[in-house]
C-alpha cells in the first residue's frame, strides 16, 4: 500500500468531510464530527492495507462517514426509545462501586451462567457464551463442535433471537438455576482450554492466555460453596496436565511438535504433581464424569509405566460409553494399535467416516507407518496437506512427506 498517497488522501479530506458533516448534517458538535471522520480514516487503514487503496478513495471515506453518522444517530434514537425509559426509573437503586478484579471475576462468571439458559437447547447455549463472551470467533466455534460456519451462525442467530423475544436476560439466579446449568458452563470452560491448547485459526497452536484464561475461571468457580467440586477438580486436573507441556511442544514449529518427540526435561513437573493433586482430590465424589476420564488419560501420558497403553485404551473405552464423540473414538484407535493389533486400529478408524478431517488422514497416516505401509502413509498424509489452511500445521505434513519419502 503506497502510504504517501494514504497520508495525503487524509490530510486532504479530513477538513473537507469535518466541514461537510457539521454544514449538511446541521451537527453542532464539532468533536461528534471529527471522530466520526476519525473512525472513518481507522477503518480506511485496516481496509486498504489489506485490499489495496481504491480507485475513488475519496468518494469511499464520505461514504463510510456517512455511515457512521448515520449509525450514530440509529443508537441514539434506540437508547432515548428503548434504554433511557429503563434506565431513569433504575438509576435511583444504582451505588457507585468501585470494579475490582474480583467483580470482574464475579461478574463474568455469572454472565457464562446467565446466558447458559435452559430455555436454549445446549449447543447454542455453548455457541453463546463462547461468542459473546469469551470471544470465540465462528470457525473456532465450528470447529468444537466439528461442523461448519453456516451452521454456527445459524445457532447464534437462534439463540440471540429467544433472548431477544424474551425481552431479556434474567441475570438474578437462584440456587436451583445455577445447578441447572453448572455442566453446560463446565463445558464452555474445558472448551476455552481446548481451543487455547490447540487453537483452529491461530498460527500459534498454543494459545496460552486462553488456557490460562480457563484455568482461572476454573479455579475460582472452584471457591463457590454453590458445586460438588469433583468434577471441577477433575477439569483443573486435565488442564494442569496438558499445561504442563506447553514449553516441551514450543520447541517445535508454533507449538506442532508431538509427544512422543517431545524432550521431557521441559516439562512443568510442578504443574504435574499439581494436577495428580487435583485428580486424587476429585476422586473423594461418587460421580465419573468424562473429566475425570480425560484428566487420568492425560496423567497416565506423563508416564512410562509398562502398562500404561492399556489403562489409556481402558479409559478411553469408558469415556465412550460417557460421551460417545467421534473424536475420541479416533484418538482411541492409536492407543487400540499400540495395545491390540494396528490393523485392527486401522479397522475401527475407517468405520469413523472422518475423511474431511485432516487430524483423522494424519492419524491414518502414522497407522500405516507403524505397519510400514509407506505408500498409504504417504497417501494419507497428501489428503490431510490438502485439508489444512494454517501454514504450521503444512509444514508439519511436508516434514513428514519427506520422511516418508526417503524411507
Amino acid at each position: 500500500m503506497d502510504t504517501s498517497k494514504l497520508s495525503e488522501t487524509f490530510k486532504a479530506e479530513y477538513g473537507n468531510l469535518v466541514a461537510v458533516l457539521c454544514n449538511y448534517y446541521g451537527l453542532t458538535d464539532i468533536q461528534l464530527a471529527e471522530d466520526v471522520v476519525s473512525e472513518a480514516f481507522i477503518k480506511a487503514m485496516k481496509t486498504w492495507s489489506h485490499k489495496g487503496i481504491p480507485d475513488h478513495p475519496k468518494a469511499w471515506l464520505r461514504k463510510v462517514s456517512q455511515n457512521i453518522l448515520n449509525d450514530h444517530y440509529r443508537r441514539k434514537q434506540n437508547f432515548n426509545e428503548n434504554i433511557a425509559p429503563n434506565y431513569k426509573k433504575q438509576v435511583e437503586h444504582f451505588s457507585v462501586i468501585e470494579i475490582t478484579e474480583e467483580i470482574i471475576e464475579d461478574s463474568q462468571l455469572n454472565m457464562i451462567f446467565v446466558v447458559c439458559d435452559p430455555q436454549l437447547n445446549r449447543d447454542a447455549q455453548i455457541c453463546l457464551a463462547l461468542r459473546i463472551l469469551c470471544g470465540f470467533n465462528i470457525n473456532e466455534i465450528a470447529r468444537a463442535f466439528l461442523s461448519n460456519k453456516d451452521a454456527i451462525n445459524k445457532k447464534l442467530y437462534r439463540a440471540k433471537k429467544s433472548i431477544k423475544d424474551q425481552s431479556k436476560l434474567n441475570t438474578r439466579l437462584d440456587q436451583k438455576q445455577y445447578q441447572e446449568r453448572f455442566d453446560t458452563v463446565l463445558r464452555v470452560i474445558y472448551l476455552i482450554f481446548n481451543e487455547g491448547y490447540y487453537s483452529s485459526s491461530n498460527e500459534k497452536n498454543i494459545r496460552q492466555e486462553m488456557c490460562w484464561e480457563a484455568m482461572r475461571l476454573a479455579l475460582f468457580l472452584s471457591k463457590k460453596d454453590l458445586f460438588d467440586t469433583s468434577r471441577i477438580e477433575a477439569l483443573l486436573a486435565l488442564m494442569c496436565f496438558h499445561a504442563s507441556r506447553f514449553e516441551a511442544r514450543l520447541a517445535g514449529l508454533n507449538g506442532d511438535l508431538l509427544l512422543n518427540k517431545q524432550d521431557r526435561s521441559k516439562w512443568n513437573f510442578d504443574l504435574i504433581k499439581k494436577g495428580k493433586e487435583y485428580l486424587q482430590k476429585s476422586s473423594r465424589g461418587n460421580q465419573m464424569s468424562k473429566y475425570h476420564l480425560e484428566a487420568s488419560i492425560a496423567y497416565w501420558h506423563t508416564t512410562e509405566s509398562k502398562h500404561k497403553w492399556e489403562n489409556i485404551l481402558e479409559l478411553y473405552n469408558q469415556l465412550l460409553m460417557i460421551e460417545y464423540s467421534p473424536i475420541i473414538a479416533m484418538n482411541r484407535t492409536y492407543a487400540l494399535a499400540l495395545t491390540k493389533s494396528v490393523d485392527e486400529a486401522i479397522d475401527e478408524a475407517r468405520k469413523l467416516n472422518l475423511t474431511d478431517n485432516h487430524h483423522y488422514q494424519c492419524l491414518m497416516a502414522e497407522l500405516n507407518r507403524l505397519n510400514h505401509n509407506i505408500d498409504d502413509e504417504i497417501k494419507h498424509l497428501n489428503k490431510a496437506l490438502k485439508l489444512t489452511s494454517k501454514r504450521s500445521e503444512q509444514e508439519l505434513i511436508k516434514k513428514k512427506l519427506e520422511i516418508a519419502f526417503n524411507t
